[in-house]
């Protein structure tokens, strides 16, 4: 849902009901719902239930993975019928150590989570798979992180960071559960501004990974913002992806 971020922000239900006549089969709600009232997270619901359409999944802020805010954001997942909480990023102490503090704080979440049946995901942005001391802290996390973990990978962020990832989800197999299906241009003018498939992405490669090794249950288009309008955007890279993808 972040694609379609303003939309969303001025009318919640009229959004949810665009995306799902588009064809959308699911969603990921990003930070802002854990400030929702439960009144409203359970109006979400019913609407998503009529609608057809699940909540995949639900973006977090790192501090929603704390005692203070942990329990809330399981019990708005639960009523949101969410299968997985995604930390969005992390701000670590500097060093390979900051990272593993990350990884502990996600086990530590997975053990308060998963009797719930929520299970936790982490996504990445460029510094994950940008080296320091020659080490990526994405490797830090994968190896420090228990396989029930889902390494939620963000195709764009990737490529930018000038990782392959055919190779990564090739590296982690039944961890790559999710994709954000964003693409990214080389050109400066462009970056994250071109639709999916119009950039450096190979999509093909990248599908064919994700479902034979990567355990990939669900993709989601991610749109920092187009020439599109948002909801014209969202459109129309589903239709691209449609074309893209063979089931």
């Amino acid at each position: 849902m972040y694609s379609v971020r303003e939309e969303l922000k001025q009318n919640p239900p009229g959004t949810v009901r665009a995306i799902a006549e588009m064809g959308y089969q699911g969603v990921e709600f990003y930070a802002p719902y854990f400030d929702w009232t439960e009144t409203e997270a359970k109006l979400m619901r019913k609407l998503l239930d009529e609608l057809g359409m699940r909540c995949f999944s639900t973006h977090n802020d790192s501090k929603y993975f704390n005692a203070q805010n942990i329990t809330r954001a399981r019990d708005m997942n639960l009523i949101l019928g969410s299968k997985y909480m995604v930390m969005a990023s992390a701000e670590p102490r500097p060093g390979s150590d900051g990272w593993k503090g990350v990884a502990d704080t996600l086990n530590i979440a997975s053990e308060q989570l998963e009797p719930s049946g929520l299970k936790v995901g982490y996504h990445n942005h460029q510094p994950e798979f940008t080296a320091v001391n020659g080490r990526r802290p994405i490797e830090i996390l994968a190896k420090n992180t228990k396989p029930s973990i889902m390494l939620q990978l963000d195709v764009g962020t990737c490529l930018e960071a000038g990782a392959d990832p055919v190779a990564w989800i090739k590296a982690n197999a039944g961890r790559i559960r999710s994709l954000h299906c964003k693409d990214w241009s080389p050109d400066s003018a462009k970056g994250y501004s071109v639709l999916f498939g119009e950039g450096a992405a190979d999509w093909k490669n990248i599908f064919d990974a994700a479902e034979k090794t990567g355990g990939v249950e669900y993709y989601l288009m991610e749109q920092e913002g187009s020439r599109l309008s948002e909801l014209d955007t969202a459109r129309q890279c589903l239709q691209t992806f449609r074309s893209k993808h063979h089931s």
